[in-house]
């Protein structure tokens, strides 16, 4: 499954020999902004950017929320390692920052759509962040295929926004498919962009 998606594609979470896939990692990673001193030399103003994820059933309605204040799902099948509040002061380092776990065979019947978002807590605009891209990855991050990458920091679209819908893990039947969605929305903190992710793709 080593491949990119674009915005918009879909794909079952299979593994290559077509055994169902049942763990995958989002991670972000992003550096902080560069500013130059007076008398030379560089400053780094830190960036506060958060991946979240928003648990839904088949009607739209909230069923939990992953995040910075809740790193751990109700049901123990989603874990968030933790809240990055500065970003990379060296340069990339090629390490995601914050890293989401989902267990998809642990994840309760009731649950339809696990919504992956992304906000500048700061309200810093993607566009003015160095480098900052999230990836799906099929395993853990460093290990497993990555399947589809997001160029937050460098995707004219994003520019001016600071909340984006990276895309949505579904049930279809008895399996998990993956959405590449890849939009900034307008919304300016989480609940706003999962209020925005319920009105345009819970039943897309």
């Amino acid at each position: 499954m080593a491949i990119n998606l674009s915005k918009g594609q879909r794909i079952s979470l299979a593994k290559d020999d077509g055994s169902k896939l049942d763990y995958i990692e989002i991670g972000v990673n992003w550096g902080a902004i560069e500013k130059k001193k007076l008398f030379g030399g560089v400053k780094h103003q830190a960036v506060d950017l958060d991946a979240s994820i928003g648990m839904f059933d088949a009607s739209g309605k909230i069923v939990d929320i992953i995040y910075f204040g809740q790193l751990t799902s109700k049901c123990s099948s989603i874990k968030h390692s933790g809240d990055d509040r500065v970003g990379d002061t060296g340069g990339d380092d090629g390490q995601d920052n914050e890293i989401i776990q989902i267990n998809l065979n642990k994840v309760p019947s009731s649950v339809t759509q696990l919504a992956l978002v992304l906000n500048s807590f700061n309200q810093q605009n993607f566009g003015d962040i160095p480098f900052a891209s999230a990836r799906i990855h099929n395993g853990r991050a460093g290990q497993g295929e990555v399947f589809a990458t997001f160029d937050v920091a460098n995707d004219a679209t994003f520019s001016g926004r600071v909340s984006m819908i990276l895309g949505s893990v579904y049930r279809h039947g008895s399996d998990w498919k993956f959405r590449s969605i890849g939009v900034a929305v307008e919304a300016r903190d989480l609940k706003t962009t999962l209020a925005s992710f319920a009105q345009d793709y819970i039943s897309a």
